[in-house]
Order: C-alpha cells, then structure tokens, then sequence
C-alpha cells in the first residue's frame, strides 16, 4: 500500500476488499429475498389464497406503514444511542434477523385462512422487525468509509447482489408450481400447477420457508465480513432522540430532497411490483414459466449495467444519470402501454423488449440513490458536528416505507374501484385497463416527478469530497 493510500485510510477514506464488499452486499440481498418476496407477492397471496378483500388487504397495508411512521424514528434514535458488544449496527443483523424470517414465513401460513386479525398480527410484526434490520444495516454503509468512489462501489455491489435476489423472487411461480396441485388446463390440454387457488397454500408456505432461511443465512454472513470504522463516540449520541429526526429533516436540505425522491421512487416500484403478478395472469394470460421468464428481464440489466454505474457517474455526473435512466424507465413504460393496447403489436416478445428497457432505467436509477445517503449524513456531521446516521436512515426509511404504502394501498384501490374479482379467469375489459394503469401509467407518472425532485439535488461529488475532507481535518485538530 503506498503511503498516500496509507495517510487516506488514516483519515477515514478506506479501502474494502471484494470479500468485505461482497458480504456488505449480501446483507441486501437478504432483505430483498425476505421483505420484498413479501412486498411483491403478499397482496396476491391475500387476495388469491387467503381469502381477504382487496379493499380488506390495502386498508392493512396503509395502516402498517403508518405504524411504521412512528417505529422507525424509536429505532432510528435507539440505534444511534445505543452499543451493543457486536458493533453499533451490524448487531441488528441477528437480533433482528430470526424474528424477521419466522414472521416473514407466518405471513404466508394459511392456518388461519381468511383470518384478518392474524395477517394484521404477522404483517405488523415482519415489518417492525425489518425495521430493527433496515435501519441499522443502511447506516452501515457509511460507517464502513467515507471514500465516495469506494462507497459508488459498495453501492453498485449492494444492488447487484440485491437485484440477484430479486431474479431469485422471481422464480417464485416456478417453485411454488414445484409443490403446488396440479389440475387439467383445457386451453393447454395439460395438467399445469395451480397457484392462485385457496389449494396452493402449503406452496406458498414451503416457498416463502426456504426464501427466508436462506434470508437468515446470507444475514449472517454480511455480520462476520463488516467492521465498522467511522462511528460516533459514545458520549457524542447518548444525548440522541426522536425529535431530532425532525430537527434533522428541517435543517438538512439534502436530506429533505433525498427523502421526497425515495417516497416518490418506492411508491412508483411498488405500484408497478404489486400489480405485476394481475399483469402476466389477466392482461397477458401468462403460464408461469412466462411469468418467471417476463420477471426475471425486470432483474437481469442489473447484472448489465450496475457494474458500469461508477464509470457512468464519472463520465456524465450523479444527475445525469439520474435523468438518463429515469427517463428510460418511462420510456419503456409508453412501450409497454402501445403494446398492450395495440393488438397487432399484443406480443410476448414485444412486451418483453419493453420490460427491459424499462427496468433498465428502473434499476440503474433507484439502485445509485442508495449512495446519496452517506451524502447526506455528512452533510449532516459537517453541519450539526453529529454523525447520526441512525436517525438519518430511520427518516429515508419512513419515506421509502410511506412509498410502499402507496405501492400496497393504490393496487386495492384501483383493483376494488374497476371492480377485479379474484373468482373469475377472465377479468373485464376495465378491470384489465385498471390493471394497465397501475403497471404503466401511474409508475409513470411517478417517475416523472422522481426527476423533477433529483434536480434539486446540490451535493455534487467535489461538494462531498471537500465536506468529508473538512469533517476529518476537525477530528485530527
């Protein structure tokens, strides 16, 4: 190592080996093999399998986030204060792992069919606990360094590995057709599992187990490969509480245009995520190899153009890219909205060209804003003399957490006011159109706004690099 290298790790600028990036990511990957099989696919079960209401399962998904709204600055301030024997943040990984996958795997249980109060319990609880883990698991990042191409890098391997567990989601018909029952298709003249009947339960429940213990397992893993580096002392975060998450919002303005980014971003994905499955089963009359296949091209530009993201970002700037690849997901929206409607251009293949541009877009764009972060908690230490990435996470994750909410509240919604019925094979055509809207017109619509909020944005990568240089110059004085 040269001496140069030698003096910037001194000064908090540190270098991670791949293996330490790798497990880093891994952490992502786990969330996103848990939380998001749950996001993504726990409407469908509800309403399919279970047995609840449209309306029934949206009310419940907006009353979690609001709970969320309340648990995520407790735990934000909690982790901030608090020193646990295993580092400061890493510690949650377990501590909230186990609960997190037992109560993830409770959600899909069909013991209790059509019971409301039991998926008010299990829901409820799978969100607080990934809470415990989110929170504390995103402020790990910038513990780790303040080296803002190092942490481009952490970033790009963190969505990499979290966009692999997505493609691994979306396997998810495949191995439920592996366990489900199967019954004659006379459209096919084949007998073809069945996955959206009250008769797939134990499908589910086998599917979501083996999803949320290799959840566990990959959690475990980020724990032994992170070491945490750039922490505040003791003395420095015993005086944190709630209400200087708000003190911090107010103050930071970085950190107020990052958050409106975050809500507007997770709302236009989990739109669009939750309506997929009632995309490929209604408007295209997909089997479910299709559907995996339809999936996985919403996944696989990840492993594209996530490892060219540090050299996009030194050739056009953070906003460029922003605006390039925001601007490809609408794009590819438009596309798939001509296709559908248009019925000579009504084809599989064609439908796949625009999910791919789409996601491309998607991907690269809500994949970077996850870098901002430790932007904006040194804007914050730079500021305030306070390095409170806990309290900082827990407010971007009441934010992507009330974007969430919309992406499970306007789903119901929209499918209860086209008037969607889960008992019919055929829907009507408006229910189809409702279902149209929610996948490209409404997600959109959002990104749009998504671009108009980023512009905003003021921390430029020699603004950051100066501000860090700044923070340790104090430090060392």
């Amino acid at each position: 190592m040269s001496q140069n290298n030698t003096a910037n790790e001194a000064k908090g600028f540190y270098k991670l080996s791949w293996l330490q990036r790798i497990g880093f990511g891994s952490g992502d990957m786990a969330q996103n093999l848990i939380y998001q099989t749950v996001s993504i696919w726990l409407l469908f079960f509800y309403t399919n399998v279970f047995g609840l209401s449209p309306g029934a399962a949206a009310l419940m998904f907006l009353i979690v986030r609001l709970v969320d709204v309340l648990w995520d600055p407790i735990v934000g301030a909690f982790v901030d204060k608090g020193n646990p024997k295993w580092g400061k943040y890493r510690s949650w990984l377990i501590l909230g792992g186990i609960p997190l996958a037992g109560l993830a795997i409770l959600c899909f249980w069909n013991q209790f069919n059509g019971s409301l109060l039991y998926a008010y319990i299990t829901y409820v609880g799978m969100s607080m606990c990934f809470t415990l883990i989110n929170v504390p698991y995103s402020a790990l990042n910038s513990s780790l360094t303040r080296d803002t191409h190092e942490i481009t890098v952490l970033t790009s391997v963190r969505m990499f590995m979290a966009n692999l567990a997505g493609l691994i989601i979306k396997t998810l018909p495949l191995v439920i057709a592996i366990f489900a029952p199967k019954a004659y298709n006379a459209d096919t003249g084949r007998m073809e599992a069945v996955y959206n009947t009250p008769e797939s339960a134990g499908a589910w429940f086998i599917t979501m187990s083996i999803f949320a213990l290799t959840g566990l397992a990959l959690l475990l893993f980020c724990f032994f490969e992170s070491k945490e580096r750039i922490v505040m002392d003791a003395k420095d975060t015993e005086k944190v509480k709630v209400s200087d998450l708000w003190m911090e919002f107010l103050r930071n303005r970085p950190l107020r245009v990052l958050a409106f980014f975050f809500i507007t971003a997770f709302a236009m994905m989990s739109v669009g995520n939750a309506a997929d499955a009632y995309f490929m089963r209604y408007n295209v009359g997909a089997t479910p190899m299709m559907t995996t296949a339809f999936m996985w091209l919403g996944t696989i530009p990840a492993f594209i153009f996530m490892p060219l993201v540090p050299a996009i970002k030194r050739k056009i700037g953070k906003k460029g890219m922003f605006y390039l690849f925001l601007g490809t997901a609408v794009v590819g929206m438009a596309m798939m909205y001509t296709f559908v409607q248009v019925e000579a251009l009504k084809q599989f293949w064609l439908l796949c060209i625009a999910q791919f541009v789409k996601s491309t877009g998607i991907i690269v764009a809500t994949g970077y804003m996850w870098a901002l972060i430790p932007e904006v908690v040194s804007y914050g230490e730079y500021t305030s003399g306070r390095r409170i990435a806990g309290i900082v996470n827990a407010l971007t994750g009441i934010f992507f957490k009330a974007g969430m909410a919309l992406g499970g509240v306007v789903p119901g919604i929209v499918l209860s006011i086209v008037g969607f019925n889960a008992e019919l094979s055929q829907q009507t055509p408006l229910a189809e159109q409702g279902i149209l809207w929610l996948v490209c017109v409404i997600p959109a619509v959002l990104l749009l706004l998504a671009i108009f909020i980023i512009s905003k944005y003021e921390l430029e990568d020699d603004v950051i690099d100066n501000i860090n240089k700044e923070i340790e110059a104090r430090s060392n004085n």
